[in-house]
């Protein structure tokens, strides 16, 4: 016998071909995007260890794939075993269903096959977005893993679930019952699809059968499921009650506590009878009336409790709203101060009298000469043009810190002068240059809040490249910046290449690393590694300047650094520099914990995100030079901080662990008081009645600032540093303040301050001012200022060709038992960026003084003596304050008339020159000598 040996044809090779080449692309896609991941990670290892936090990288990779990895596992088997177990109860329709007839032939298509792919490409790809979606979420399921077992915080009122239940165990159940929805909506969904296949398949054949078993028996249990989901969502809906915000109050109202709360609770006993009747279809005959008639109690229930709330709501409450909700009022009060630790805030009254004794110079003298003058945006201007040396350097930012100068506390402002690499000239734009050469910024400014060179400009304590310091005890050792607010760009250090370290007259100075900051490159295998992560594969392993001894710095700005290392924390956005006692430099960010759920307390915006908890619990400290970035806890009864130290112990060490150096530069964060402000200009009211009616409503006051346009216009004011001696207190302060006025007036109503020295850090203290006269606010100050006849003569005169005046921040400073006002006024050209500060305005409530420098105005404002207007800058010799009469005889009669002869000469040929302020000046003098002109005649 002959074998017949059959050859498979071209057809059937083809799509096997295709089926071989398409799972070798997929292969080698999924090693490509494997090997990259894997990549990253080496790289992030390297740079968590570089720090000391590899354990810290880990443990976050660890918490995140194990939330994505139970998530991903339990949907695809609840979804995947569901489509099996439907499709098991549907195969004989799917199989009539793929049965074609054409002509003679019949073909039988794998609609049945087709099914179970489809149904494990869904599981999968569900499973797959569940888990991520879920791992995005895994702080909220440690924080439950690890939250502090010993109670925190009072239970709430309605309930009477403690704090931790709110901070750390609703949001989980918030999350499970959103991916229960989830899958008990993909489960009717598919229901239905094969419902309909099926009905469609018995219809199409014409063999329907009433009493055939549709797949309604397997569907019944996904309605079920559905509804019982529905009931958990309700039941939480119920607590979460506690969280909503209303017109007049946050929390439970009367009508949900004696309404809705109760009704709920029906609501959720009929969905568990209406998942019983649809579990009967199951256990019994199926019928379709049991599915529609399952939900019918829980809507009934429904329409029901909305038809009372509404009575209720109508006709019980609104005509004794005040009666009514009065005790969910004081809950929401209560709440809420907690909340935002409105309850640690102490409450002074501040008689604010108007009279210049009741000052008290005498005692205030420190409050007084640490007055600010210098804008913080004035000063940014004027250190551009003159501190910035080169064109690629820049100050982005001005802080405010206080040091000891000269065995005494002043006030100061520092700005770090940091390197661009955006500023660079387009023909220095190359790789080595912005990699290996051009790596840091150079030093500090600072000088004092109130101190002005003869030329109107900052009298700098720190200034130049290399850094010069014109007090002893205040040096940098390490002026290089390589981590900042504008690093954003990888740099190679200990290269072959030397840095560029500050430009020295014709020629730069130059340096080379020799911190321990940074990732070692390594042998070749890593640089390539490292480099393929970084984007310079190109480059880096073909380099003759990088070695194996050569590091590299990554992520240099603080924000990208510390939101990495803990990105579950909430960051100021403004970090300040500190000059620690060796001449370190160091930033300084405050860090905060939130969350949305805390009961009874209302929420509010912080950067457009609704919280209604807030905690500053961490300071975090980066080393300018190594990049060292270290976490201290100062509030240890904060319960989240506390959960996450447990997670994370090597990651935060307590504030007694911080250098002292940079303990007496710990502030009240700017962040925390605005916020602290805004709620406290509601919740300061205590009795629910004057709640109620907002009585006593505050808003933040305004000034007149400079908006975003670069105009001047009437805007909130912003926190301002001062350092002060409170009233009642014996030593200076530094202190972070805000004034309040009543809603839709101008005059002051109170004024708050944060605190930041030693034991009293962290907390605030309200001054009440009196509620039976006026106080005025700043923005009637600066009607004052306006409505002076030479002040807004002289400030018209520099508002023309080609000058404008540019106001300052007015601080509204207790002293003694009255209020002091501080203004500065500058001018700036309009082609020139660089402001001079020509006057400082004083003012007091009966009494408004001024003068070219704060001496003058001072001596003006406490000596009675009247002030002149100078066109000279403000740290020239002070403005001499006219004698008090008596003490000089009446000056002769023709030294008066030829006096005022020269003074209109002079004026006609100054305005000729178009040298304003000076016109201005001798304006003034003509104006005096006339009005004794005019006295001696009379």
């Amino acid at each position: 016998m002959h074998e017949t040996i059959i050859m498979p044809s071209q057809s059937t090779l083809r799509p096997r071909h295709r089926r071989l080449w398409f799972l070798l692309f997929f292969v080698v896609f999924v090693l490509l995007m494997s090997a990259r991941t894997a990549v990253s990670y080496y790289v992030e290892t390297l740079w968590f260890e570089s720090l000391g936090y590899g354990g810290v990288f880990w443990k976050t990779i660890a918490l995140g794939w194990i939330v994505f990895g139970v998530f991903a596992a339990c949907t695809f088997l609840v979804l995947y075993g569901w489509f099996r177990l439907l499709l098991r109860v549907a195969a004989p329709d799917l199989r009539s269903a793929g049965t074609m007839v054409i002509g003679s032939r019949v073909i039988n298509l794998p609609v049945e096959g087709a099914m179970r792919i489809g149904g494990l490409v869904v599981a999968v790809l569900v499973a797959l977005g569940a888990g991520a979606a879920m791992k995005a979420e895994w702080p909220r399921f440690a924080l439950y893993w690890f939250q502090p077992q010993t109670a925190t915080g009072p239970a709430d009122p309605i309930f009477g679930h403690p704090l931790s239940f709110y901070l750390f165990t609703l949001p989980v159940w918030q999350n499970l019952s959103g991916w229960l929805l989830m899958l008990a909506v993909l489960m009717c969904a598919s229901g239905v699809f094969l419902v309909l296949i099926s009905t469609g398949s018995r219809l199409s054949t014409g063999g329907f059968d009433r009493s055939a078993p549709l797949p309604w028996r397997t569907f019944s249990i996904a309605v079920a499921f559905l509804l019982l989901v529905i009931a958990m969502r309700v039941y939480l809906g119920r607590i979460e009650l506690l969280l909503q915000d209303h017109t007049v109050f946050g929390g439970v109202t009367y009508t949900d506590a004696h309404v809705i709360l109760g009704g709920m609770l029906a609501v959720c006993c009929a969905l568990i009878i209406g998942a019983a009747l649809s579990a009967l279809n199951w256990v019994a005959r199926p019928r379709l009336r049991w599915l529609v008639v399952a939900p019918i109690p829980a809507v009934l229930c429904y329409l029901v409790v909305q038809i009372a709330a509404w009575y209720v709501s109508s006709f019980i409450v609104k005509p004794n709203q005040l009666v009514r909700e009065q005790p969910y009022i004081a809950h929401n009060i209560d709440f809420t101060r907690q909340a935002y630790s409105l309850d640690r805030i102490a409450q002074h009254e501040f008689p604010a009298e108007i009279s210049v004794e009741a000052a008290d110079p005498a005692n205030n003298q420190t409050t007084l000469q640490n007055i600010r003058l210098w804008d913080w945006q004035a000063l940014r201007d004027t250190l551009r043009q003159i501190q910035e040396i080169r064109t690629y350097y820049d100050f982005p930012d001005v802080d405010i810190d206080r040091y000891a100068i000269n065995g005494q506390t002043r006030e100061v402002m520092l700005a770090a002068r940091e390197l661009s690499v955006e500023k660079l000239p387009e023909s220095s734009r190359n790789w080595i240059n912005e990699k290996l050469i051009y790596t840091h910024g150079y030093g500090i400014t600072m000088n004092p809040v109130n101190g002005f060179t003869p030329e109107g400009l900052p009298n700098l304590i720190l200034s130049n490249m290399p850094i010069q310091s014109t007090v002893k005890g205040i040096s940098v050792s390490r002026p290089e910046v390589y981590f900042g607010q504008l690093s954003d760009t990888d740099v190679y250090v200990k290269t072959q290449q030397k840095e560029f370290n500050y430009p020295q007259g014709e020629t730069n100075a130059l340096t080379s690393y020799e911190g321990t900051g940074g990732i070692a490159m390594g042998g070749l295998i890593r640089r390539i590694l490292i480099a393929f992560d970084r984007g310079d594969l190109s480059k880096v392993p073909f380099s003759d300047d990088i070695g194996t001894e050569s590091r590299l710095l990554m992520r240099r700005t603080v924000q990208d650094r510390v939101n990495t290392l803990a990105p579950f924390l909430t960051f100021d956005t403004d970090p300040y520099i500190v000059v620690g006692d060796d001449g370190h430099l160091s930033w300084m960010l405050d860090a905060f914990t939130t969350a949305d759920t805390f009961p009874y307390a209302s929420h509010y915006a912080l950067r457009d995100r609704p919280i209604n908890y807030l905690r500053n619990s961490v300071k975090a400290v980066v080393d300018t030079y190594t990049g060292a970035t270290t976490f201290y806890v100062f509030d240890t009864q904060d319960p989240i901080i506390a959960a996450y130290r447990a997670i994370f112990p090597s990651l935060f060490k307590d504030a007694s662990a911080m250098p002292q150096d940079l303990r007496r530069h710990v502030r009240y964060p700017e962040l925390l008081l605005k916020l602290q402000a805004q709620v406290y200009g509601l919740y300061h009211m205590t009795d629910p009645t004057v709640f109620y009616n907002r009585e006593d409503l505050w808003t933040i006051a305004s000034e007149v600032g400079l908006s975003q346009s670069g105009e001047q216009a009437a805007q909130s004011m912003e926190p301002n540093f001062v350092l002060m001696k409170l009233p009642g207190e014996k030593d200076v302060e530094f202190v972070d303040i805000l004034p309040f006025t009543p809603a839709n007036r101008n005059n002051l109503i109170g004024w708050i301050a944060g605190r930041s020295d030693g034991a009293k850090y962290g907390t605030s203290v309200v001054y009440d001012f009196p509620k039976t006269r006026l106080v005025d606010g700043p923005m009637q100050i600066e009607a004052r200022i306006d409505q002076n006849a030479q002040l807004s003569g002289q400030l018209s005169l520099w508002n023309q060709q080609g000058s404008r005046v540019r106001r300052g921040t007015l601080l509204v400073i207790p002293c003694g038992k009255a209020l002091i006002y501080a203004e500065p006024i500058y001018l700036q050209a309009e082609r020139s960026p660089m402001p001079e500060l020509r006057l400082v305005v004083l003012a007091l409530q009966d009494k408004l003084a001024y003068g070219s420098t704060f001496e003058g105005a001072l001596q003006s404002l406490f000596a009675g003596a009247a002030s002149s207007l100078s066109s000279e800058p403000a740290a020239s010799t002070p403005a001499a304050a006219a004698a008090p009469a008596g003490k000089a005889g009446p000056p002769d009669l023709n030294a008066l008339i030829s006096g005022a002869a020269h003074d209109f000469a002079d004026y006609q040929r100054l305005t000729a020159e178009g040298k304003l302020a000076e016109a201005g000046q001798k304006l003034e003098q003509l104006k005096q000598k006339l009005e004794q002109l005019n006295a001696r005649q009379k």
